[in-house]
């Protein structure tokens, strides 16, 4: 098979996948809300009278942004103004391109790498697109002639380069820990045992502390609460107020998006990416001694329902810790990402390096 179709096949395969998984959060987070309040939650939509757990409620929002009237404020810049939902929504899809799904499969001889785009940078890669995203919100505020509006887009900006400069700092030490920005170099790195085979030599493992800060930044790198500051409802309504239809579906789809990528991104990095705890490229070798023989295909289908689960628990993660915690103040958010985790993340550094040095 041509390497050029095989590659259009993972990008469009994946880019199905997070559209559909996008898709689903918008009822995943109507009901994991309500279980948490005791409440029903979504379950309106029907068609022929079946509810199916409110889940047509996914195509009633998308209907509705369909059908709605798209709104241009008086004196706002309409090329700007058109512009930013598009490339909120692009930059937060193309950072998936570097993201292993998987590992090695193998066709009539030919080694297929479950990874759209293999980069040997890939991290510095999904970095730049999560970055570039930030452009779509500053944009929108400004080119809506509206306060209210700009404030949300220069608090975006803000808070992107406050976490930001957390995130790229807490995963150094998984860096200097696994010596490689490949994703797939950095998940079959994972792949390796410690304490005589019974642990997983996975990220959280030899980086709790970098876990810990890169779980915290990467909530405020999707905006969400407690880090919803540039869209408080109660404040300044957001970045997108002047936006109808959708374009306004847009940046609550890029919203979503950015939380698909970076649980992906926190299980490639910490829980070993598409690893399956004592499952090798030919079976099982448990540390007891005992080994049970697997093909390739199972072997691969295995670690991608196993990357997904663990991007699912994820998800549930950020979207409970959404519906646990109250809004920070702004003056509350700088200084935790200031004072708190940047620090922290920089100790962190030096801990891993004297540990490296010393266990030369």
């Amino acid at each position: 098979m041509n390497d050029v179709l095989i590659k259009f096949i993972l990008s469009a395969g994946t880019l199905l996948i997070v559209f559909g998984i996008a898709g689903l959060l918008t009822w995943v987070e109507r009901k994991q809300s309500a279980l948490m309040q005791d409440r029903i939650g979504a379950n309106r939509a029907t068609i022929f009278g079946f509810k199916a757990m409110g889940l047509f409620h996914i195509f009633a929002d998308v209907l509705k942004m369909l059908s709605k009237e798209e709104f241009i404020p008086e004196g706002a810049n309409k090329f700007l103004f058109n512009l930013a939902p598009y490339l909120s929504i692009t930059f937060a899809l193309v950072g998936f391109a570097a993201i292993p799904i998987g590992g090695e499969l193998v066709l009539n001889g030919h080694a297929i790498q479950l990874q759209a785009a293999n980069l040997n940078i890939a991290l510095i890669y999904i970095f730049a697109m999560m970055s570039m995203g930030i452009y779509g919100v500053v944009l929108a505020g400004f080119s809506s002639n509206n306060n209210y509006a700009f404030l949300g887009g220069i608090r975006g900006a803000a808070q992107m380069i406050s976490y930001e400069i957390t995130m790229a700092a807490a995963i150094t030490g998984v860096i200097m820990v696994f010596n490689t920005l490949d994703l797939q170099m950095l998940d079959r790195a994972q792949g390796a045992y410690m304490f005589g085979g019974w642990i997983p030599k996975w990220g959280v493992f030899v980086q709790p502390l970098s876990f810990l800060l890169f779980l915290t930044a990467a909530a405020a790198e999707t905006k969400r609460i407690p880090f919803d500051l540039p869209e408080g409802e109660s404040e300044i309504i957001g970045y997108f107020v002047e936006y109808s239809g959708m374009k306004f579906g847009m940046f609550f789809m890029a919203d979503l998006v950015e939380t698909v990528l970076v649980a992906a991104l926190m299980t490639t990095l910490f829980l070993g990416g598409w690893q399956v705890p004592y499952l090798h490229p030919d079976g099982f070798y448990f540390p007891w001694g005992g080994h049970m023989a697997l093909s390739n295909l199972p072997v691969v289908i295995l670690g991608v329902l196993s990357f997904f689960i663990k991007v699912s628990f994820f998800i549930w993660t950020l979207m409970a810790v959404r519906w646990t915690f109250p809004r920070f103040r702004y003056d509350q958010l700088m200084n935790l990402g200031w004072k708190i985790l940047l620090p922290a993340s920089l100790v962190n550094i030096a801990i891993t390096a004297v540990v490296i040095i010393f266990l030369r």
